[in-house]
């Protein structure tokens, strides 16, 4: 007769690995959607680098968005979170609990697309944020009902008004990665090329009055708000740059709008207190398919729907590509010195 505890420990023994068999990643490549499969079809943020840094081998993930994939020597981990907040925090945390890997020196990078400011950017730059800030805990009112001399309803959580100081980032408002490695990422990678097409160029070319919006793209540092609504308009653009401002506590500027990355940054902040991970080794790399707001004279509805309704993105593939060239610069450049980064987190 099997004992009922002795059957269900002998249930869950595939479910852990043996300290030989365990994968400890250099790198997790961090990417937030994939449009149909993982390889061979019209890419997402996961495709070129499954095809790119031969993810050949699928590890299994049912508690998580999407399996995982390594290369053959599990130098490099990929994941797909899934879209939001909601699945970036909740997969990012699976992973760091599997006990198939040990990611205690693992280095993070998420890469994916995002909304830029035209104010600060142009379609298809590369853009490595310092502070991201999210955009969805607070307390609202309409702004049809707002007080006389408000800019926004939008209110900080537990605040009486908006951008009421002291600054609170206790909930995990705000967070600021470590600016030394990200000043290094972007040294590494600032002489990248990257791709320009017509499309882009005409897009860029109705932004008159924005000297930035109108440039070449191009590998930068910029801020990054993430926020469940994908959000749309030259007055929510402003809101922003002064909801960044204010959790940056003015050492922050807002340049890039995406949807996971404070999500993905609390997971790894309980991982690291459980000692799961080292939450000094992120970087998050955002490239941009499209802009946050209207051309001037333009209206709101129809630059939103003609970027995400329409013919896609402007700069959609050139974006897709920017996050791989960019990001696969500090990829190797970790795995081929690991001996270093190892004990070392890079520093400018």
């Amino acid at each position: 007769m099997v004992f009922p505890r002795l059957l269900a420990s002998l249930l869950f023994l595939p479910l852990f690995a043996s300290a030989a068999e365990v994968i400890r990643p250099k790198v997790v490549v961090v990417t937030m959607f994939e449009a149909g499969n993982d390889t061979g079809d019209r890419p997402g943020e996961f495709q070129f680098w499954v095809e790119r840094e031969k993810l050949t081998q699928v590890h299994p993930f049912p508690q998580g968005y999407r399996d995982l994939r390594t290369n053959a020597e599990g130098s490099v981990l990929g994941v797909v979170t899934g879209v939001g907040t909601a699945k970036s925090t909740a997969t990012i945390m699976a992973l760091g609990l599997d006990p198939r890997f040990d990611l205690t020196k693992s280095y993070w990078l998420v890469a994916g697309i995002a909304g830029i400011d035209p104010h600060d950017g142009p379609l298809g730059a590369a853009v490595w944020a310092e502070w991201l800030v999210d955009g969805d805990l607070g307390h609202e009112i309409d702004p049809r009902e707002m007080p006389a001399g408000w800019t926004t309803g939008y209110i900080p959580l537990r605040k009486k008004k908006p951008y009421e100081l002291p600054v609170d980032r206790s909930e995990g408002e705000a967070y600021r990665l470590d600016p030394g490695l990200v000043e290094w990422a972007y040294q590494l990678t600032k002489d990248t090329p990257l791709a320009d097409t017509e499309a882009m160029q005409k897009r860029r070319a109705l932004y008159t009055g924005y000297p930035k919006a109108q440039r070449p793209p191009l590998v930068m540092k910029g801020d990054n708000l993430s926020s469940m609504t994908y959000w749309h308009g030259k007055i929510l653009n402003q809101w922003a740059n002064d909801w960044v401002k204010y959790y940056s506590e003015g050492t922050g500027n807002y340049v890039t709008t995406a949807m996971e990355d404070t999500g993905t940054m609390q997971s790894l902040t309980f991982l690291a207190r459980a000692k799961r991970v080292d939450v000094q080794r992120v970087l998050v790399l955002r490239t941009a398919s499209n802009f946050d707001m209207q051309w001037p004279g333009g209206d709101a509805a129809e630059s939103l729907s003609g970027e995400k309704l329409g013919p896609g993105y402007s700069a959609y593939l050139p974006s897709l590509e920017a996050a791989h060239r960019v990001g696969s610069v500090v990829v190797h450049e970790l795995v081929k010195n690991w001996t270093r980064y190892d004990k070392e987190i890079p520093k400018k």
